[in-house]
């Protein structure tokens, strides 16, 4: 029986406010299968992104499980979630997160080398050739435009042949044209790497992209449809 890439139990989430805890994940239940391409759809504030950082494991769940390619991480140590993810889990935010004082070429290559890659800046500049930078590694952050900036966060997030890659709202602070740019070149890499693509995303178009859609609403999954099939899958809204 084929292991889920990413299982994800009954998971709850609930923060502390002004005006005490407020739910933002009420007990979403979801299986994504190796290879598979998944949008995660919804509003703001429908706990989409919070739901990425979980499965991630770059945010701990109130309760629930969290099982990733066939390993529980629920209760992992912050350091041990960090070693889990080096090599399995690449990560696109909205936000570039590049380190300014640092070219293209070492903002690729230096969590290669956490990793213990003794070939890191040969796989950065792979990595930059394939979304189309290679001759702007050694520029930095400020020398690039936002198209380029997440040219750079998108190669950072492959270079290492994750298993799983995530990516919030990655066109979120881009032009369409330019959007539509970093759109192809993420789905390009996953159909090339047969990697599991996890997307969050408020747009549509994008979202059709994948081939299932997953609909968040008040923290709960509205709708889960298949694009092959084209037929709804079935869900407990209650879940």
């Amino acid at each position: 029986m084929q292991r889920s890439a990413i299982d994800l139990q009954d998971i709850r989430l609930a923060l502390p406010s002004a005006a005490g805890l407020v739910n933002i994940l009420n007990g979403v239940s979801l299986k994504v299968d190796p290879g598979e391409s998944v949008a995660l759809l919804g509003p703001s504030g429908s706990g989409k992104s919070s739901l990425l950082m979980i499965a991630a494991g770059l945010e701990a769940a109130t309760s629930g499980r969290v099982t990733i390619a066939g390993e529980d991480i629920t209760r992992r140590s912050e350091d041990g979630l960090a070693r889990f993810r080096r090599g399995r889990i690449g990560i696109v935010f909205q936000s570039f997160h590049l380190i300014p004082t640092m070219t293209a070429l070492e903002n690729v290559a230096v969590p290669l080398e956490l990793t213990g890659r003794r070939d890191a800046f040969g796989c950065a500049r792979t990595a930059l050739d394939a979304v189309g930078l290679g001759a702007r590694a050694e520029h930095y952050p400020s020398q690039l435009s936002g198209g380029e900036q997440q040219r750079v966060a998108l190669a950072r997030a492959v270079a290492g042949e994750p298993q799983l890659l995530f990516a919030d709202e990655p066109t979120g602070n881009l032009d369409g044209a330019t959007g539509s740019e970093i759109a192809d070149l993420i789905f390009a890499l996953h159909r090339r790497a047969n990697t599991t693509l996890f997307l969050v995303t408020h747009e549509e178009a994008l979202a059709r992209r994948c081939g299932r859609i997953v609909r968040l609403m008040d923290g709960r999954i509205a709708a889960d449809s298949r694009a092959a099939a084209g037929n709804p899958v079935a869900t407990d809204s209650r879940a």
